[in-house]
């Protein structure tokens, strides 16, 4: 499977909360709900749309899945969210148990298996392994050098400091840029693929 990740990022590189207020605090960050101005359903929609039909499963951190876990559920009916409900879902944590995988077709992988497991699921045959969000768990893959795409909605806007998906560790990974595409608002998606060096 191909580790494929979706991410909506500001121009200096943050990454936290994209979605609402109250969504990752964190830090005192202040600017929850900073994707809003910039979502167009034709161009970012349809990126996520793409995404999800090439996935056979998704992959998330706790805090992204506790929080798509609690949205989802309640929209079915719509094709997207019926696709979301439904397909093969990872969650990486420590502090979750099986009990807590109320959102159907959960699998828990133990923090302390992250990686190990990440490896496995991407060894095997099948469609993508599609991640959003999750900031520190897709951090740790980049590192790893299990990440095959990253799909980065990159929005208009600065928003001074927060979580970033991105290494920090001093180490040089070039990436090829495959397409962009431009949105309305401005908002650009562009998806980068990672290249060897040399």
């Amino acid at each position: 499977m191909r580790i494929s990740i979706t991410e909506f990022i500001s121009l200096d590189g943050v990454v936290q909360a994209p979605g609402g207020p109250e969504e990752d605090t964190d830090g005192g960050f202040a600017h929850g709900g900073w994707s809003h101005p910039y979502f167009d359903a034709e161009v970012l929609g349809g990126a996520f749309d793409t995404g999800m039909r090439n996935a056979d499963a998704l992959l998330f951190g706790r805090r992204t899945w506790q929080t798509m876990a609690g949205a989802w559920p309640e929209r079915a009916g719509d094709p997207f969210a019926d696709r979301m409900n439904s397909i093969k879902k990872y969650v990486v944590s420590s502090t979750l148990t099986d009990a807590d995988l109320t959102w159907h077709n959960t699998t828990l992988i133990p923090g302390a298996d992250a990686v190990a497991r990440v490896r496995e699921l991407r060894a095997a045959e099948g469609g993508d392994l599609a991640m959003m969000g999750s900031p520190t768990l897709v951090r740790t893959l980049i590192q790893e050098g299990l990440v095959d795409e990253l799909q980065l909605i990159v929005m208009p806007v600065l928003l001074g400091g927060g979580k970033s998906i991105f290494p920090a560790d001093g180490g040089r990974r070039p990436l090829e840029l495959v397409s962009t595409t431009t949105a309305k608002t401005g908002a650009q998606v562009c998806v980068f693929r990672p290249v060897a060096e040399g």
